[in-house]
């Protein structure tokens, strides 16, 4: 039998009325849309840091990488995060 590890968390009244506020919509319990929205929130950190390795690793050597950069839009950065 395994125990998942339990993190206690303190929020803000602002940020605890605005979960239970989507929890309540959602029809969900409050600690599982915290656990949801956090798995989603590190989801995104770790794709913009994959951006921004592929990015860096694009751009470098290049005296024009600053300028190649401003020209690629999000979903052309993008394709650089598709996994295989």
């Amino acid at each position: 039998m395994s125990v998942m590890p339990r993190l206690n968390l303190t929020l803000d009244d602002d940020t605890f009325a605005r979960l239970d506020r989507h929890a309540k919509r959602q029809g969900a319990r409050r600690a599982g849309l915290a656990r949801r929205i956090l798995c989603e929130a590190l989801d995104s950190r770790e794709a913009l840091e994959r951006r921004k390795t592929l990015a860096a690793a694009y751009t470098a050597g290049r005296r024009d990488a600053r300028q190649l950069l401003g020209q690629l839009e999000v979903p052309q950065l993008e394709w650089f995060d598709e996994e295989d």
